[in-house]
């Protein structure tokens, strides 16, 4: 009997199990999106090969326990006709995850499943010194987490002040989170400090005379970390308008991690290790 590549097996999304000759078997969810074709698919495969049941991982990730050894390319030949294929595990890009975005949630001030998807098809599986997350979440409500990932984008939406059309109020002021807008009724003034402001849009979106306007965007957060050790991403970037410059931020943040980061080390660490002001220099220089 030929010997057992289980590195190769994990590296393809089949995860041994303490059962022998028993594997999980990981699937690619992009964005957490899944059509119905592709449920039914998933079922019929947990039920003729697995014990009938699947588990959702934390990552919106779709598992099916108990797959055999043997049965491990019919399986994947088996899911291919549904367009489905295993995930990725080890040090590589894992799935990208998203939250509904823009596109079906009211808060959502993003679209996400379509980044999610270029993002995916730029990135999936590309090899590096340790495991690589990328999470995006629509508003700054942060369903998705995104400062838990590697790279996270989270959706913004940065305000400007019409004082034409101001009735001074105050109700900007009462919802502002970081406490940047002041209002005297009495004078009556207004003063924003645009340095302190974290884009969530809760002015914009709560002024009855439209004196607050805003500009959807992109809020980038790195090296964030949530297992072994939790480190939140951080902010190296201000809020990017254009869908391009994510891109262009992924792309020179996954270079700075191949050429810097030691092998088994999160990009978190490599950042702790070497100054998160060594990528925000490439990041700035990359998005212009």
């Amino acid at each position: 009997m030929a010997e057992v590549d289980y590195g190769t097996l994990k590296k393809g999304g089949f995860m041994r199990q303490v059962q022998k000759d028993r594997f999980s078997l990981r699937l690619r969810v992009i964005g957490g999106h899944l059509t119905a074709d592709k449920i039914a698919k998933i079922r019929e495969i947990a039920e003729k090969y697995g014990h009938g049941y699947i588990h959702l991982t934390s990552r919106q990730g779709v598992e099916i326990p108990f797959v055999p050894l043997e049965h491990i390319e019919t399986i994947k030949t088996e899911l291919a006709t549904v367009g489905l294929q295993p995930g990725a595990c080890g040090p590589r890009v894992r799935t990208v995850t998203a939250c509904q975005g823009a596109a079906i949630c009211p808060s959502g001030l993003i679209e996400t499943s379509g980044i999610a998807q270029e993002l995916d098809a730029r990135y999936f599986g590309r090899e590096l010194p340790h495991k690589f997350k990328i999470g995006i979440t629509g508003c700054k409500n942060n369903c998705l987490k995104a400062e838990e990932n590697d790279l996270g984008i989270k959706g913004g939406l940065f305000p400007t002040w019409q004082s034409g059309a101001c009735t001074y109020c105050g109700l900007c002021a009462a919802v502002c989170p970081a406490g940047v807008i002041t209002v005297d009724q009495d004078t009556p003034t207004l003063s924003f400090d645009e340095q302190g402001c974290v884009s969530c849009g809760k002015c914009v979106k709560s002024c009855p005379a439209d004196a607050w306007q805003g500009k959807r965007g992109y809020l980038l957060s790195f090296g964030g970390m949530f297992g072994n050790e939790i480190k939140p991403g951080l902010r190296l970037l201000p809020i990017l308008f254009e869908k391009d410059q994510v891109f262009k931020a992924a792309d020179a943040t996954l270079a700075f991690f191949a050429a810097q980061a030691r092998p088994g080390e999160r990009l978190g660490k490599t950042l702790t290790r070497v100054g998160p002001e060594t990528l925000q220099k490439q990041l700035e220089e990359a998005v212009g």
